[in-house]
């Protein structure tokens, strides 16, 4: 015990000594009560806890309870109690209080983690010093640690006598080094190798690559979830009696080796003779059967018995039944080795949404999501529109995460309250901007670009931005939910000036202002249909030495225009998120037609798709198409070159430079036959591109949905079906003329915008395609 405590306690019995009568004399009554020896703990606290006050008869059973109680408050170490004439005194030796705790050498646990964990059990600071819950906690740290692995690990601990009867506890840790796995060995396996059992295990014996995966890092945790994992290897593939009956972990004296034996007994193979349903079914027998996986004549697989006890679960929950349950149970014949399977349903009381919740949205507005929800509160709760309501979330792509959970409602059996849980992330990008792409330079601008306006999810765009190609002047609006069954509404108006040659086009340029408003309608939860009406005033500039194909097209049509388009598009989209998708598909297949006798009459046609799917658990293939095709008609001779499609760069076939692929230019000659420039591209009125990528994880990065690295495969190029006698480059569609491109790639959306960059090898390159290895973009709208 702390020193000074000593030597207060023996003050006290001094002074209790020196009372006349001792407290173990005959029974008397307390006509006052004082307290001696307080320091923190206020009279009222002692006084509150004291089973005894002024009046009553005090004998020794009375002391003897008095000092207990006060002994169970946890605040005093010591407790002496005598009589001076009819004065109870009550001499306390207070414990001290923690002042600080210091911990220095732990990296596997965290320091918070740490100081929970001692809070949790009654040491923190501020709180009473007790030696026994830090000897306690000093030993279970040393056995997380064991359980980690780490057998060398030692912790040390300091109590640190403060003034005031204060404490510093310091703990010292040496965490040591995990021990490694150096082999694991299976006994009485006969029908798998060892090999192809250690497989499934999370952990290895130490390999090559182990410095890279800690795969070979012991891990008493882990060894339990291998052991499960080789549990349920067996029961998928029919050894219903498999068993586990002994694991043996030997630790080298060094303490920095692990050798683990496991012994095991396979059983035999039972197959499935029958399957019977039992309990409440409250759908059709039919129904139910048809969602049973693991049949008669099959092998026993307790994955396929657990997961058509799922797909029952699932039905019942879309019938209202939230709180069903749906378990499956063998019925072994050892002597035929076979099982009779048996599904126990208990559906349990219809349940009812009381209230949907929505948490962890700090800047969307409740409205917002709940214009999403199909689970409507008061109705029969059904998990198929619950599962759809998230899915909805996350297809906005205001959030990282979404999460959705099922809440009893406290004092009832038949209601639920549905609670969504969002984290927020970056939507657009507000303020002055600043920004460089390959192709277009630096970008500054003043500018409003938000698809998530204010936390109400209307789409917003504002702002002058100016780059080497391009000064422009733009707003655009669109209200998702004009109408509360889903019709959007959408305008803009625009102002624009280009300089084509600097993005490595053809040289012209343009001056371009007009407006034009889109409405769109949902066919269904993943369809939607929008049209929209444009007008555009654009005036064409060319250089002294414009190209033939310019010089032409405006010899036949002129340089100002005036043209009414209508445009009309479908979209069809089952992705899982707005951002970053992993799962599902897109299409969308959109016309854009100048009505007949504007200035310029052609029309455009476009269709995209993007098709997911996993790979694994951790990888995604996405494959892509981009098709095009545009035409003149009327008085127009041909699709004008300023309107025609584009290709390389980002979207397109990476590794080659933007708007490089396709058609070029026919610079004008001199009398000697010389071109006065080099030839630009001028694009074509054909698209024709497509993509695979393989998207993974970013090693060691804990969050991931920020990030989305790929491993990608691009093709395509720019065609043209009117091609000039003189002009280069240029090609109908052909197989031989696609260019091709492989390289890694990877999209960071940051704060301030994506962050977007490629490494890419291009292939049948052309005389006249411009190549990057190296392309990126940073602070570009996404």
């Amino acid at each position: 015990m702390i020193a000074f405590h000593q030597r207060y306690l023996s003050g006290v019995l001094l002074l209790l000594v020196s009372f006349a009568m001792h407290i173990h004399a005959d029974p008397f009554e307390i006509r006052d009560i004082r307290i001696e020896g307080l320091q923190r703990v206020s009279a009222g606290t002692v006084f509150a806890s004291l089973p005894l006050s002024v009046g009553d008869i005090a004998d020794d059973q009375v002391i003897r309870d008095a000092t207990r109680a006060l002994f169970r408050t946890g605040y005093f170490s010591d407790v002496v109690m005598a009589r001076d004439g009819g004065v109870l005194v009550v001499g306390l030796g207070e414990r001290p209080a923690v002042t600080e705790i210091n911990l220095e050498g732990n990296k596997a646990i965290e320091t918070d983690q740490l100081l929970s964990a001692l809070r949790d059990n009654g040491l923190a600071e501020g709180q009473i010093f007790r030696e026994v819950i830090l000897e306690g906690m000093t030993q279970e740290l040393q056995r997380q640690y064991v359980a980690q692995g780490r057998y060398g690990a030692i912790v040390e601990t300091d109590v640190q006598q403060l003034p005031r009867n204060r404490v510093a506890i310091n703990i010292d840790i040496d965490e040591g080094d995990v021990a490694k796995i150096r082999h694991i060995n299976i006994v009485g396996n006969k029908a798998f190798t060892e090999e192809a059992l250690l497989e499934q295990f999370e952990q290895r014996k130490t390999g090559w690559l182990s410095w890279i995966k800690s795969d070979d890092k012991y891990a008493r945790e882990k060894l339990s979830g291998d052991i499960e994992t080789l549990e349920s290897w067996y029961l998928d593939r029919g050894y219903l009696q498999f068993e586990v009956e002994s694991t043996q972990v030997s630790i080298s004296p060094e303490k920095d080796s692990v050798f683990i034996t496991i012994n095991l007994s396979e059983g035999d193979v039972f197959t499935v003779d029958a399957v019977e349903l039992s309990g409440e079914l409250k759908i059709p027998e039919r129904q139910v059967r048809g969602l049973v996986i693991l049949r008669e004549g099959m092998v026993f697989s307790q994955g396929l018995m657990t997961a058509s006890s799922e797909y029952i679960t699932k039905r019942l929950g879309n019938e209202g039944y939230t709180f069903a349950e749906v378990n499956g149970y063998p019925e072994l014949d050892v002597e035929e080795k076979t099982a009779k399977i048996t599904y126990v349903v208990k559906p349990g009381m219809r349940a009812y949404v009381r209230r949907v919740e929505f948490r962890g949205n700090t800047k969307t507005a409740n409205t917002v999501l709940r214009r999403e929800m199909r689970q409507m509160e008061g109705g029969s709760a059904n998990n198929a529109l619950i599962e759809h309501s998230k899915l909805r979330l996350e297809r906005l792509g205001f959030f990282k995460q979404v999460e959705v959970e099922n809440i009893p409602v406290s004092g009832t059996n038949d209601q639920i309250d549905v609670i969504y849980t969002v984290e927020e992330q970056p939507s657009g990008s507000v303020g002055a901007s600043l920004g460089f792409a390959q192709g277009t330079g630096l970008i500054l601008g003043a500018n409003l670009s938000e698809n998530n306006f204010m936390g109400t999810g209307k789409q917003v765009g504002v702002g002058l931005n100016r780059s080497r190609y391009q000064t422009s002047l733009n707003f655009s609006y669109t209200e998702p939910y004009f109408t509360v069954d889903g019709i959007s509404v959408g305008y803009s108006v625009f102002g624009r000036e280009t300089n084509y040659d600097e993005i490595n086009v053809a040289s012209f340029s343009t001056n371009s202002y007009g407006a034009s408003v889109n409405w769109g309608y949902p066919v269904s939860e993943v369809e939607r249909i929008g049209f929209g009406f444009g007008y555009e005033n654009l005036s064409l500039r060319t250089g002294s030495y414009a190209s033939s194909e310019i010089a032409e097209f405006v010899a036949q049509n002129g340089t100002d225009f005036d043209t009414l388009n209508f445009n009309v598009n479908w979209v069809r989209s089952t992705l899982n998120r707005g951002i970053f998708a992993t799962r599902g598909t897109s299409q969308r297949l959109g016309i854009d037609f100048a009505i007949p006798g504007s200035g310029l009459e052609y029309y455009k046609m476009t269709y995209s798709t993007q098709y997911l799917r996993g790979l694994t658990r951790t990888l995604t293939l996405k494959l892509r198409a981009d098709l095009g095709y545009g035409e003149s008609y009327g008085d127009t001779t041909q699709l004008p070159f300023f309107k025609n499609f584009y290709g390389g760069g980002f979207g397109s076939v990476r590794g080659f430079k933007r708007n490089t692929l396709g058609p070029q230019d026919t610079p004008p000659q001199s009398s000697s036959g010389a071109y006065f420039d080099d030839p630009d591209p001028i694009g074509g009125n054909i698209q024709v591109e497509f993509g695979a990528e393989v998207i993974f994880p970013v090693p060691f990065l804990k969050d991931q949905r920020s990030v989305q690295p790929a491993l990608f495969f691009d093709v395509g190029n720019i065609f043209n079906s009117k091609c000039g006698a003189t002009q280069e480059n240029c090609f109908k569609p052909e197989v031989g003329e696609l260019r091709y491109s492989v390289g890694v790639g990877a999209t960071w959306l940051s704060g301030f915008g994506p962050i977007t960059f490629s490494l890419a090898k291009p292939f049948n390159r052309g005389a006249f395609d411009e190549t990057e290895v190296f392309q990126f973009s940073l602070g570009n709208q996404f």
